[in-house]
């Protein structure tokens, strides 16, 4: 089956110089800068959408809007265009920048054994490629190296699923020097793409083998 990535950037985007969503941001830098998450998830989605463009892989962008979308109407504009590709397998990724105190990636499926699993280990295994140096948030405890939530994204659509956390904006070095990079935000478009890619090319030996 031909493959349909679905991906969703995380909170609202930056309209007339105003954010669209409450907190969601690093903190004001030292250096005057300060990131604003749904712009860097706008900019990660939309680099992963032109390099899957460029290799002929069918993909959108569920939410195009600046505005902040609320979750439930996501979710059910994803299960509406898996409908209008019977033929094809889907694939939902959102994606984000994390908070909290720490460092590295991490990327969460829903609870239980699913094929959302299979996707997230590839991303993980492309993320350990373009950042050898950088932590890996996981729990193997399951076997597999993604964490499981219930996050409304992952339990309400229709499809593999996964949600990518894409280290720490409140960690100054990794917000400056990684998120906010262009060098920085392209590697991070290079891991979900490399992902992807593999996540494909496994999909097609596994149709080849039934």
């Amino acid at each position: 089956m031909k493959p349909f990535i679905l991906l969703d950037p995380g909170h609202g985007g930056i309209i007339d110089g105003t954010y669209q969503t409450a907190g969601k941001r690093s903190p004001l830098w030292s250096n005057g800068t300060q990131l604003f998450e749904g712009e860097f998830n706008r900019a990660i989605t939309q680099g992963i959408s032109q390099a899957l463009t460029l290799r002929g892989i069918e993909n959108k962008i569920i939410v195009p809007e600046l505005e902040d979308i609320s979750l439930r109407i996501r979710a059910s504009r994803a299960n509406h265009l898996a409908t209008q590709y019977p033929h094809h397998q889907c694939l939902l990724i959102s994606v984000h920048a994390n908070a909290g105190g720490g460092s590295g990636f991490e990327i969460y499926t829903s609870r239980g054994h699913t094929n959302s699993d299979i996707i997230a280990d590839h991303i993980t295994h492309a993320f350990t490629q373009v950042f050898p140096n950088k932590p890996l948030r996981s729990d193997y405890s399951d076997g597999d190296s993604d964490k499981e939530r219930g996050f409304y994204m992952l339990r309400k659509t229709r499809m593999a699923a996964v949600l990518t956390e894409n280290f720490f904006m409140d960690n100054e070095v990794e917000c400056c020097l990684i998120l906010m990079s262009p060098t920085g935000r392209q590697k991070i478009i290079d891991y979900h793409v490399k992902g992807i890619l593999a996540w494909i090319t496994d999909s097609e030996k596994r149709d080849l083998s039934v």
